[in-house]
């Protein structure tokens, strides 16, 4: 799939999107890089480390997260964006349910929206997307962790923001998928999405694993966030072992160094390595 001026080759290789929240409460790193500069500084650093895509957030959606208006989370996401395509020759993402926060962002230059309701919170979002030409990062969510059988109701919630994404006419190469740990789902069922993250593989697109520091990996090894990096590489190591081709991660060095290795040992993307 191209995402903005990049060709990923999402069947050889898992590629890393870093994380860059300009938020002041975000629940890992809230406030560290709210200033400019400091954004800058830290997506240097990620794309040193070997990040291939960066993800900004303007608002924490961490359980409990305080919803901010829409014109304070363009302020804090449409500036930087529009910095880091001038400063860095990288694709960039919108990390936001909003549509008219996405748009902002597009006029920036970011080249996908990463949407954790799937399309399904703002109706105006799919046709923008579409619209702009622009990739799109389709994450499961539900209000409530209530369901009749997990997994299927899982699958066809996603197989539902599939549909509003090709209703709005966004191709297929332009769509990628995340299980949404962390997001409408008990601790066990978290588990169960990871363990079984393989599945989504049969809808047909490329899968993206975000579980970075996330709370499912504090309360299995029972550890502040700011300790939970080995749990996230035992995650993203599982996640390549079963076909997910992003994993959406804070710490990139490590996550790099694990993936480097786990590929080494398939004999996979050996011509994707520095």
């Amino acid at each position: 799939m191209i995402i903005g001026n990049r060709e990923f080759d999402t069947d050889r290789h898992t590629y890393i999107m870093g994380i860059l929240n300009v938020t002041p409460d975000s629940f890992s790193d809230g406030g560290r890089y709210q200033a400019m500069d400091d954004a800058l500084s830290h997506a240097e650093k990620m794309i040193k480390d070997g990040a291939d895509i960066l993800d900004v957030g303007g608002e924490s959606t961490r359980p409990g997260h305080t919803q901010i208006t829409e014109d304070e989370e363009i302020s804090r996401t449409a500036p930087v964006i529009e910095k880091l395509k001038q400063e860095f020759d990288i694709p960039v993402s919108i990390d936001t349910y909003k549509s008219s926060v996405a748009e902002a962002a597009l006029l920036a230059g970011a080249d996908l929206v990463n949407d954790i309701w799937g399309l399904k919170y703002d109706s105006r979002m799919a046709p923008l997307i579409a619209r702009h030409g622009a990739a799109c990062c389709l994450m499961h969510n539900r209000s409530e962790a209530v369901y009749q059988d997990f997994i299927s109701d899982f699958m066809e919630d996603m197989r539902d923001c599939i549909r509003l994404a090709r209703d709005a006419s966004i191709a297929d190469d332009k769509i990628i998928l995340d299980p949404g740990v962390g997001f409408g789902k008990t601790y066990e069922m978290n588990l169960e999405i990871i363990r079984e993250v393989g599945r989504i593989q049969e809808l047909g697109f490329p899968v993206l694993l975000g579980t970075s520091r996330k709370s499912v990996i504090g309360l299995t090894l029972d550890l502040p966030a700011g300790q939970r990096e080995e749990g996230t590489l035992a995650t993203t190591v599982y996640g390549m072992l079963n076909g997910c081709s992003f994993v959406r991660v804070h710490d990139v060095a490590a996550n790099q160094r694990a993936i480097r290795m786990t590929e080494a040992v398939l004999q996979k993307g050996s011509h994707l390595r520095p």
